[in-house]
C-alpha cells in the first residue's frame, strides 16, 4: 500500500506555485488642476478611469512582471473642467512555476493583477486624499472581462487587416 501512495502524486497535475517577490510604483503623476486654477464653490466630480495591463518575462528563471496602468481623470459635472489627473503604473514581480505555457499569458494578465490590485487601490485612495480631494476608492476590476475584451479587440483588428489586404 505504501508503493501506491507514493505513485499517486505523480499522476496529478503539476502544483502551481506563485510568490509575489516585489511590488512597486514604476511611474506616477498627480496633477491637481483645480488648485492651480482656484476653487469655485462646490464641485461635483465625474471620474473616468482607463485600465491597461502589461506583462513580461524577466531575465531570472520563472520570474515575470505584471503591471496595471491607470489613467484617472476627474472632471466637473457642471462645467466639464478637469479637476485632477492621476496616472499610475504599478507593477509586481512574481515567481511562477507549474503553469502550462498556454495558460501563462492569461495568468499574468488576470491572476497577477488581481493579487496587486488592493495595494494599487490603497495608493490611489491616499494620493487623491493627499492631493486635496475625497479619497477615490476604486471599484473592483474584473480582470477576466478586461482580458476577454482585449482578446476580442485584437481578433477584430486582425480580421480588419485581412479584409484590407
Amino acid at each position: 500500500m505504501a508503493e501506491n501512495e507514493g505513485a499517486a502524486p505523480q499522476a496529478q497535475a503539476p502544483q502551481v506555485k506563485m510568490n509575489v517577490l516585489a511590488q512597486y510604483v514604476r511611474d506616477m503623476s498627480f496633477e491637481n488642476i483645480l488648485a492651480q486654477k482656484g476653487a469655485q464653490g462646490d464641485v461635483q466630480p465625474d471620474v473616468q478611469i482607463q485600465v491597461n495591463l502589461d506583462a513580461k518575462k524577466r531575465t531570472a528563471e520563472h520570474q515575470y512582471e505584471s503591471a496595471i496602468k491607470l489613467n484617472v481623470t476627474s472632471k466637473s459635472k457642471e462645467s466639464g473642467d478637469t479637476l485632477f489627473v492621476l496616472e499610475i503604473d504599478y507593477a509586481g514581480i512574481f515567481q511562477i512555476e507549474g503553469i502550462p505555457e498556454e495558460q501563462l499569458h492569461p495568468f499574468l494578465l488576470i491572476e497577477c493583477p488581481r493579487m496587486i490590485f488592493p495595494f494599487l487601490r490603497r495608493i490611489v485612495s491616499d494620493v487623491t486624499r493627499d492631493g486635496g480631494f475625497p479619497p477615490l476608492n476604486l471599484e473592483t476590476i474584473d480582470f477576466v472581462a478586461l482580458y476577454r475584451n482585449e482578446l476580442a479587440r485584437r481578433q477584430q483588428a486582425e480580421a480588419g487587416k485581412k479584409l484590407d489586404a
